[in-house]
């Protein structure tokens, strides 16, 4: 594999960023700011992973736990900082050790005793996610300005329109 194969797919990445999100003009401040997630966690987590995989020949299993939770966390704080969306995606952070502890129960002794806390932590971030998209979505569609504004109206005319009770 060449040396600058990794070129290649950061220039895209570049171009992705300035073609659709170029509110600013690019400085090393606004780099850093979008971009620290992946600067700085996720290389971490994967050299973790490196580690794990590559240096300790598979027997530093201990060295995934924090390679999946800081691998986790680095996307979903780099998804949450160029798309402002950390009200959505909060629930990623309790899912983070589930990950981790998931990839030590996959390549360790598939201890069944941590399946409880992956279990537990992996169904209550999916709680949250789907509790998060079901409020959202429906706060968009019912309670949306074009929705709200055309109920308003319909109960003004039927309001206004309605015939008199005579109390006679």
């Amino acid at each position: 594999m060449n040396r600058m194969s990794w070129l290649g797919p950061l220039m895209i990445l570049a171009g992705i960023y300035l073609f659709f999100f170029h509110k600013e003009a690019v400085s090393m401040g606004s780099l850093f700011g979008n971009f620290w997630p992946t600067l700085f966690v996720i290389p971490l987590g994967l050299f973790f992973h490196w580690m794990y995989f590559s240096l300790t020949a598979r027997r530093g299993i201990g060295l995934l736990i924090p390679g999946g939770i800081l691998f986790t966390v680095g996307i979903v704080c780099q998804l949450s900082t160029l798309f402002d969306s950390w009200e959505y995606l909060w629930p990623g952070f309790i899912l983070a050790p589930a990950v981790g502890l998931f990839e030590f129960y996959w390549f360790g002794n598939r201890n069944k005793w941590l399946l409880i806390p992956i279990n537990i932590l992996g169904v209550l971030s999916l709680l949250f996610f789907a509790v998060i998209s079901f409020g959202a979505l429906y706060n968009r569609v019912v309670f949306g300005q074009p929705v709200l504004a055309v109920a308003l109206i319909a109960i003004g005319a039927g309001i206004m329109f309605a015939p008199k009770k005579n109390k006679f």
